[in-house]
């Protein structure tokens, strides 16, 4: 669980970079998001505790001060540590030149992670987003300019953390698992994946049981279930529309796998997510006069 505070933004005003959400959260201890796959560049800073990020096998463990990067349909995985949970901030951004601007800040895929003293400005440029959610022209700008003075507070001293490299990691699984990232939106078979990657199914079936613990089949239906809940939470798109932007021909089988893995149909899960985060924003206003 983490006692979280989130703004969340639909009209997108601008094209450059814009904000899509940010938020605050105290996590519980062990509390964990994902594996997940989001639709735009996400930035979180830890304030306080510690916590682990992960990018497939490569594994990053963060404290104050420390903050990481996540890319748009790259599956990860962050979980509070279990002594001391952490707390962070988090910004969620794209736009045309998104990708231009982490570059000029030295993160990217290959340097995820960075440090930042300015944990103070950082903070406040959020809650001061947060405080700001009524949808106006002048909102919008104002949002805008504090997207801009993050990164501008970000520029001032940032230190981006060296990759880490796995030298065991499986390169049938890494082009496999990429294959999957940037076609899961067709409607793809686990034959499909072992052509591409030159192996039969048999022998890819054990690749990724041995390396990630599930089949490719399950790989495939978690990673398009998790871009679904994100389309679910940050768009307005049908069901229907959502279902083949996720490799479904058919609704129908998108809802029952939907419902499978997440315990309920698309349907109500966007009501009851969307619903969570507006009575939690409203009901904790007050609340962010004082952190």
């Amino acid at each position: 669980m983490e006692n979280a505070y989130i703004l969340q933004l639909t009209d997108k005003k601008f094209t450059d970079v814009y904000l899509c959400y940010c938020g605050y959260a105290d996590c519980e201890a062990g509390h964990f998001f994902g594996p997940s796959v989001r639709p735009n560049y996400l930035i979180h800073y830890v304030l306080k505790g510690k916590g682990l990020y992960r990018i497939g096998k490569k594994e990053y463990r963060l404290k104050k001060g420390c903050g990481f990067l996540i890319e748009p349909r790259i599956q990860t995985f962050y979980q509070a540590d279990d002594d001391e949970p952490w707390s962070y901030i988090w910004i969620g951004f794209d736009g045309n030149n998104a990708g231009r601007y982490l570059e000029d800040m030295g993160l990217n895929h290959q340097h995820p992670i960075f440090q930042c003293a300015y944990s103070a400005e950082l903070k406040q440029i959020v809650l001061d987003m947060l405080k700001n959610n009524i949808s106006t022209t002048t909102n919008r700008f104002l949002l805008q300019g504090l997207l801009y003075e993050f990164f501008s507070v970000l520029t001032r001293d940032i230190q981006v953390s060296p990759p880490v490299l796995n030298h065991g990691e499986n390169p049938y699984i890494l082009q496999a698992v990429e294959f999957i990232q940037n076609n899961y939106s067709f409607p793809i078979h686990v034959t499909d994946i072992a052509n591409y990657v030159c192996i039969n199914r048999s022998y890819l079936y054990t690749l990724f049981k041995t390396n990630l613990g599930v089949s490719p089949q399950d790989y495939l239906s978690s990673y398009r279930i998790s871009q679904a809940t994100e389309l679910l939470t940050m768009t307005d798109l049908s069901i229907e529309s959502i279902a083949l932007s996720c490799g479904y021909t058919d609704p129908l089988i998108f809802s029952k796998v939907f419902k499978t893995k997440k315990g309920m149909p698309p349907s109500r899960y966007r009501k009851e997510v969307l619903n969570h985060h507006k009575t939690k924003l409203r009901n904790n206003m007050n609340t962010l006069e004082r952190l």
